[in-house]
């Protein structure tokens, strides 16, 4: 295709420049649909995708290990976004996709920065996918790592965010994620490694799903060993200071969180951290997210999406409405601002 054709010789340009020309044509490329022969995702407004999963013994050698299908009927497993607890939520946001609540299906500057890690330090193209981008990619693509397959789940992406908006997108996410060994979805995940719902999640058990994400069956060993590995501990360290730079927690919630065990590991001793002050929360470098109302359209934001900087005037904190419970004023950080008024995630 000559579309492919071009992408190509973009990136042999300088990184500065094919970078800056790829992530300014995003929006054309988005609105080639038809060309590129992209599904209709408007199905996942009323059907439900269903993940098979195909053990090794019966899988080809280097092909996916699960398909995906699509149902009428809610599946047992599937869990509504609103029976799982806002610090899980908000765990899985802060680590897979920070400015999921603020683009518009792809976020460029993970984009600019992919392309120069691959032009400038010769490192693998990494994928810089967006929540959206993967819920695109799983539900209605191949995992073909090829030029087309990526500008068709760009402009699916971008399709998938008018039609369906944030909540249904991130709702699909949580239940096909693959979180384990044949394990798909919050529900599951929360079943069979903390051995509740996943309403009953703490946000130390979040982060340790959160953790999980970019390759369960690599790091799922900190739970079949009953402790945390030292990439698990500092990941989930990470991911909890995160959220509190999110105001998803107050800093007293998150050193709580820091020291106590989780329910399946050996030492249940609680751990000592180093208790921090407000003054010592980092400034967020890019917008927190924040999510939109349930029944509220995608619109097109005031700024450019992934610009570093809030939103419509969207203030660096979590709505009211994430936070569980909402910081006094005397635990807020100094730099923040009131949050937003309560909204339905």
């Amino acid at each position: 295709m000559k579309v492919v054709f071009f992408f190509r010789n973009i990136v042999r340009l300088p990184a500065v420049l094919s970078s800056a020309l790829i992530v300014g044509l995003l929006p054309c490329l988005a609105g080639c649909s038809v060309i590129l022969n992209v599904p209709d995702p408007a199905v996942l407004k009323i059907q439900y995708p269903v993940v098979h999963y195909i053990p090794p013994t019966k899988a080809r050698p280097g092909s996916q290990d699960f398909t995906i299908s699509l149902q009428k009927a809610k599946p047992a497993s599937w869990v509504d976004i609103g029976s799982i607890s806002k610090a899980a939520v908000g765990a899985i946001v802060v680590s897979e996709d920070w400015a999921f609540y603020h683009h518009a299906g792809y976020d460029p500057n993970q984009i600019r920065l992919a392309i120069k890690e691959k032009l400038q330090e010769g490192r693998a193209l990494r994928g810089a996918s967006t929540i959206t981008q993967q819920v695109a990619r799983n539900v209605f693509l191949t995992q073909d790592r090829n030029y087309l397959r990526k500008m068709r789940e760009l402009a699916l992406a971008v399709r998938m965010e008018e039609v369906l908006g944030k909540r249904r997108i991130l709702e699909v996410y949580l239940n096909i994620a693959e979180l384990g060994e044949g394990i798909y979805g919050i529900g599951p995940a929360a079943r069979f490694y903390f051995k509740k719902p996943p309403s009953q999640l703490t946000a130390k058990e979040g982060a340790f799903l959160a953790m999980l994400l970019p390759s369960p069956k690599r790091y799922s060993q900190s739970f079949r060993e009953k402790r945390l590995t030292e990439y698990a501990q500092d990941t989930v360290d990470t991911i909890l200071e995160k959220m509190t730079t999110a105001r998803y927690l107050t800093l007293t919630q998150e050193n709580v969180e820091l020291s106590r065990p989780l329910s399946f590991e050996k030492d249940q001793h609680i751990r000592a951290v180093v208790q921090k002050k407000p003054e010592e929360l980092s400034a967020p470098t890019q917008p927190v997210p924040v999510p939109v109302k349930a029944a509220e359209p995608a619109t097109e934001p005031s700024q450019p999406v992934g610009s570093g900087e809030p939103v419509d005037g969207v203030p660096p904190a979590a709505p009211e409405e994430l936070l569980d419970p909402v910081p006094p004023e005397d635990e807020a950080p100094e730099n923040s601002q009131s949050p937003l008024p309560a909204v339905e995630l």
